[in-house]
């Protein structure tokens, strides 16, 4: 899996996902972007494709795609429409695109080429993107109280990990 990120200036979000689609078709990798100041960090991305993943290999998915299938579990949702809200949108946003290639371990040359041509065709600023949490963006869409946040040893990023993994269990 590689994780792709930058700023990028979305004028058509029609265009943009089919960027998007064609980068994944041409390369015949998964890609799916994410409105990055909706994650907490890498390790949020990775949780959400490996448990993709096993959802797929159980027959418990809950999207026929594999790349929407990551996308509800990053948002922690089971409701395609409310996990939209985490994707890419128009304007100048941060963005953070998953590029795998199903079933291998490390990084493929499928993927390193994807990565390489999403990085172009979206012309996009390779600020990084996962160094900086929008906590209060994310505390919302997580539902996360500050009452919760008190309550717990850890921190958002170790609840919102766990919003992902609790998904599965919900199903």
């Amino acid at each position: 899996m590689i994780v792709v990120e930058g700023v990028a200036d979305i004028d058509d979000l029609d265009e943009t996902l089919s960027t998007l689609d064609t980068v994944a078709d041409e390369y015949g990798v998964t890609v799916q972007a994410f409105d990055a100041r909706y994650l907490v960090d890498r390790g949020h991305l990775e949780r959400a494709v490996a448990l993709a993943d096993r959802a797929f290999d159980r027959g418990e998915n809950v999207a026929r795609e594999r790349s929407v299938e990551i996308l509800l579990y990053a948002a922690g949702r089971r409701q395609i429409d409310d996990a939209l809200e985490m994707g890419v949108g128009e304007g100048r946003i941060p963005v953070a695109a998953v590029v795998d290639d199903a079933g291998t371990s490390g990084e493929s040359d499928a993927e390193s080429a994807a990565a390489a041509a999403l990085r172009d065709r979206l012309a996009l600023d390779p600020t990084p993107t996962l160094d900086a949490v929008g906590a209060e963006r994310v505390r919302a869409f997580f539902d996360v109280p500050a009452a919760e946040l008190d309550a717990v040893d850890g921190d958002l990023t170790d609840l919102v990990h766990e919003r992902v993994a609790l998904l599965d269990v919900e199903k």
